[in-house]
């Protein structure tokens, strides 16, 4: 008999801490979790919308015969745009329009000038602003930024960071309460069921997500740098294009862009073999222009070469790249919804679905069994003191380490813990 009611009570004890934890991080990050869910499904559909809405802009008949890029790029040139010409990205399949790429004052971190030529005919389409390596526009940014920040700039990034955070050890703990429910009843609850089946999902949404944090963002570069997983960069004789700053000393007059076609024809020779590819012009005069595949997924194309007079002078390989560079590559691909194209979106959009639900039905019943209804508090306070104390320390323990790698975590706990204990102080004074 007492040898298997101390497991008994050791479970019953960690089931309690773990209920406790997961029930009140779910009612202090849900709301999170649900914006990023909602914002991150509809930023899934919208590559297909995105090429609906400015089809006038992307899209053109196909023809079997382009004209240069470099009478592609006088075009973009002849419209005035009022930036510096930065780089341009050829039609990637027939029917597609070429991009010229241009720095502008007044655009913000990221942002460039697009000019849509049709590269049959060389004819001038339309323009808008694009966002990052991607190029994404207007549609696409805004929801982009919406679900990175709320629209608020840096510090709405401490809404995605807190929920990217918590999400792990939300999807944990409900894993270890669904087993710990399973062996001891039959009864299957839904919440507890789709939880199950988001788990891997949730888990890999959290760890790519804090990867563009703020805080614990750094704290993964620092860790990639120290193991010698960064990403290896292009070293660019002269400099690159890429960065605004670096086009200070370019103009709209066009003098610099005639050997685009020699530059395009030797990254070609060299082994740039990918349908979507940027070419840089060089930062300085006598510098070295940038040819780079921009084409994420399977296979991931992004390898980038620097070539001068007609030479390639310096080259990086993404199957050169280390292990934890690929990893945070297709990890990023993956969180985007590009690295296996349409299944990848589906998944998505389940996965997004599957916690929007999860956070709803959690809080339908939080409402359900609250306190005001007679069911008392869901998990009484003390659990802690019921769990083994050398488990209880190392649990301790783990929880600095976590909570010094992902500070908003660190924080957002110590001030449940603070807020927790001076509840039941007043609950037991009252």
């Amino acid at each position: 008999m007492s040898t298997t009611s101390a497991p008994s009570r050791a479970s019953f004890a960690w089931r309690g801490l773990f209920l406790r934890l997961h029930f009140y991080a779910g009612v202090l990050v849900g709301p999170f979790v649900l914006i990023a869910a909602l914002t991150g499904v509809l930023y899934a559909l919208t590559p297909q919308l995105e090429s609906w809405v400015y089809s006038d802009r992307l899209r053109v008949p196909a023809s079997s015969q382009q004209v240069p890029l470099e009478e592609q790029i006088g075009a973009a040139l002849a419209t005035s745009p009022g930036g510096s010409l930065v780089a341009v990205r050829p039609a990637p399949e027939p029917g597609d329009t070429t991009r010229v790429l241009f720095a502008e004052e007044g655009l913000g971190e990221s942002e460039r000038r697009a000019v849509f030529v049709d590269p049959g005919t060389g004819k001038v389409t339309g323009d808008s602003v694009v966002y990052g390596t991607s190029g994404v526009l207007p549609l696409r940014t805004t929801l982009d930024q919406l679900h990175r920040n709320l629209l608020l700039g840096e510090p709405g990034r401490l809404y995605s960071e807190l929920a990217a955070s918590w999400l792990w050890v939300v999807a944990l703990g409900g894993l270890v309460l669904w087993v710990s429910r399973a062996r001891g009843s039959k009864r299957v609850r839904t919440h507890g069921l789709i939880g199950v089946w988001v788990l891997a999902g949730a888990l890999f949404l959290s760890a790519t997500g804090l990867t563009w944090s703020a805080y614990a963002g750094e704290n993964i570069a620092s860790l990639r740098q120290a193991v010698g997983w960064t990403t290896p960069a292009l070293a660019v004789p002269g400099g690159s294009g890429g960065d605004h700053g670096e086009h200070s000393g370019h103009t709209s007059s066009g003098g610099g862009h005639a050997e685009v076609d020699a530059v395009l024809g030797a990254a070609r020779s060299w082994g740039v073999d990918a349908r979507k590819v940027e070419i840089s012009l060089p930062a300085t005069p006598g510098g070295a222009w940038k040819v780079a595949e921009i084409q994420p997924g399977l296979p991931t194309q992004v390898d980038a070469v620097a070539v001068r007079d007609g030479e390639v002078v310096g080259s990086v390989r993404f199957a050169d790249y280390p292990l934890g560079a690929k990893l945070a590559r297709w990890g990023i691909d993956g969180h985007m919804g590009v690295l296996f194209g349409w299944p990848n979106q589906l998944v998505l959009l389940l996965l997004g679905g599957g916690l929007v639900a999860l956070v709803m039905l959690g809080y339908r019943m939080w409402w359900k069994r609250r306190p005001t209804r007679g069911f008392g508090r869901p998990t009484p306070r003390g659990q802690w003191r019921k769990a083994p104390p050398a488990a209880l320390a190392a649990l301790g323990a783990g929880a600095l380490v976590v909570g010094w790698f992902a500070p908003l975590l660190g924080i957002s706990l110590a001030v449940f813990l603070v807020v927790d204990v001076l509840l039941g102080r007043r609950a037991t004074t009252a």
